[in-house]
């Protein structure tokens, strides 16, 4: 981003939240097997007590190891621990992952290993993707266009489209690394400013993948993502400094 501010250190690494560093503790506690499944998790108090947190924190923690799929909640009920599934397996890696991507050359590291599987995945998309597939693809497509001028929105659906790239080739993994990718770039991504006519070169670029994609082009396919995620990559490394 010529121009841009670049972001000082403390402010590209923020402190982690009480309820994320609660919901950092529990998964160790669960994948060290100190919580198995089918288990209920400590009431409400005893966690409160142990951690030194809110019942506020306890709170959006349990909703988050929720949307992970590390527990199940029911209203009335104790959250019980879950057998874990790939979104928990991809998570195991994830303090870890933090810490390399604040290493020199970190993020860029990942990124570039975004852009392998995603360039792969386009190509592929042109022989794998069925009729319901290229629908989801076209609505998601339409979706961004209508968010260009609302950047936070804009962002959503940007993540929505490259996500059913994500789903098309039906393995399970893929779904949660892309989820995990969106988890460890997004304190750059939501940190860049974002104007209507970035937007569009983005939205551009999608309808040049989904183009390729209709037509059964998969060089054309390949070729599209990979210029699309290179310019990405040039957009948040001229932001900040030390990637």
């Amino acid at each position: 981003m010529a121009g841009g501010h670049v972001l000082t250190s403390q402010a590209r690494h923020p402190k982690p939240r009480a309820a994320d560093q609660l919901v950092s503790a529990i998964e160790k506690e669960i994948f060290e097997g100190r919580m198995e499944v089918g288990q209920p998790l400590p009431p409400e108090r005893e966690i409160v007590q142990k951690h030194g947190v809110s019942r506020t924190v306890v709170r959006e923690a349990v909703r988050m190891l929720a949307s992970k799929g590390l527990i199940t909640a029911r209203p009335g009920f104790r959250p019980v621990i879950a057998k874990p599934g790939y979104d928990a397996a991809v998570d195991v890696v994830g303090s870890i992952m933090t810490q390399l991507l604040g290493q020199p050359g970190g993020v860029r590291n990942l990124f570039d290993l975004r852009i392998r599987m995603e360039v792969s995945l386009a190509r592929d998309a042109t022989n794998l993707a069925t009729a319901h597939d290229i629908e989801r693809l076209e609505t998601a497509l339409h979706t961004n266009e209508e968010a260009i001028q609302n950047s936070e929105l804009f962002y959503e659906t940007d993540i929505a489209f490259h996500g059913i790239l994500y789903e098309i080739p039906g393995n399970p993994v893929l779904p949660s690394i892309h989820r995990a990718y969106t988890d460890w770039l997004s304190r750059h991504w939501t940190k860049m400013p974002r104007l209507p006519d970035r937007n569009r070169t983005n939205y551009e670029a999608h309808k040049a993948i989904f183009d390729a994609i209709l037509r059964r082009d998969a060089d054309r396919a390949e070729a599209a993502a990979r210029s699309h995620l290179a310019a990405a990559w040039q957009q948040v490394s001229s932001t900040f400094a030390d990637l």
